[in-house]
């Protein structure tokens, strides 16, 4: 094993903080990476952790060799930048990470179509609504829903959107349309909770003419992380719930639902999706997959036609 690659493995320790997590991401046993990272001590001959039997810490020697060994990182990935950027069609490995109903809906369409088009990719998907740090878990590309919060990566926007309330018509026709927000969160709702987020608040302009938001507490008769499953749920009649519209796979006529207090304004209103990456040089493989996103969803996106016009 070559001392650029001994490194780059000490590296991964340190980001990932722990010799398991680092182990698993390059499918090693934990004893097995171990030895390595002494080997390399015992070739650069000093000694870069200080071990506990639970938790390690960066030597004065470790910090200084893992901030020149991040530098080396960099050169690399510039260097793999540019001989993929003479590439004649994408190769090699993409790993991306989605929210759940995004990649089911709008992304495994696309990856069929390109693995398709392109024989000699590889393409890693995880789909999960947790909030994944694509440079330590190594992922090319992550799509976002909402409001971007992390100033350190590059990001393009895919589409616009926005949340909207839904119920059934069933349901509607049991309690009543609302008028107004206070009406709409007496009655119960389908509320999605994650580990990351829990969307039980609406801050909501009753009128044109507000110009501050109020917020209310919704009255969660059934909480779900699965979006899919909220749909389904408020298509059951159990509530009503808040949904992004980019999270409707068909209009709301079809789906029987219709859309609640639809001239009111609600503040996570001003949302998007977006592709965010690490790099600000794109390669032709993370170029081309984004640009299928965006030519699969279209201007304007195709959700946006799920609504009465």
């Amino acid at each position: 094993m070559s001392l650029t690659t001994q490194l780059l493995l000490f590296a991964d320790v340190v980001h990932q903080g722990s010799f398991s997590k680092a182990a698993a991401l390059h499918n090693m046993d934990n004893s097995s990476l171990s030895k390595k990272i002494k080997k390399l001590e015992i070739e650069l001959g000093v000694q870069l952790l200080n071990r506990s039997t639970r938790s390690f810490s960066l030597t004065s020697a470790g910090e200084n060799i893992l901030e020149q060994t991040i530098k080396l990182n960099d050169i690399l990935d510039d260097i793999q930048l540019i001989a993929k950027s003479y590439q004649s069609q994408p190769k090699g490995i993409l790993r991306i990470t989605s929210p759940i109903y995004f990649g089911q809906n709008y992304l495994q369409p696309v990856i069929s179509c390109f693995i398709n088009k392109y024989p000699d990719i590889q393409i890693i998907h995880s789909l999960d609504d947790r909030k994944a740090d694509i440079i330590s878990e190594q992922f090319d590309i992550a799509f976002r829903l909402g409001k971007l919060t992390e100033s350190n990566l590059i990001a393009k926007k895919i589409a616009d959107t926005h949340f909207i309330l839904i119920a059934s018509s069933a349901f509607v026709h049991r309690y009543g349309f609302p008028q107004s927000a206070q009406q709409l969160t007496q009655l119960p709702a389908i509320v999605y909770n994650n580990i990351d987020v829990t969307l039980d608040q609406l801050q909501i302009k009753d009128n044109i003419t507000d110009t501050d938001f109020i917020t209310y507490k919704m009255q969660a008769k059934y909480k779900v992380s699965d979006v899919k499953t909220m749909i389904n749920a408020a298509k059951d009649s159990l509530g009503y719930a808040l949904i992004d519209l980019s999270n409707l796979e068909d209009s709301l006529e079809n789906l029987d639902l219709v859309q609640l207090l639809p001239e009111m304004t609600i503040s996570r209103s001003n949302t998007a999706i977006y592709a965010v990456y690490p790099h600000r040089k794109q390669t032709m493989l993370v170029k081309e997959f984004i640009h299928a996103v965006q030519e699969h969803i279209g201007t304007p996106p195709r959700w946006e036609a799920y609504l009465p016009q």
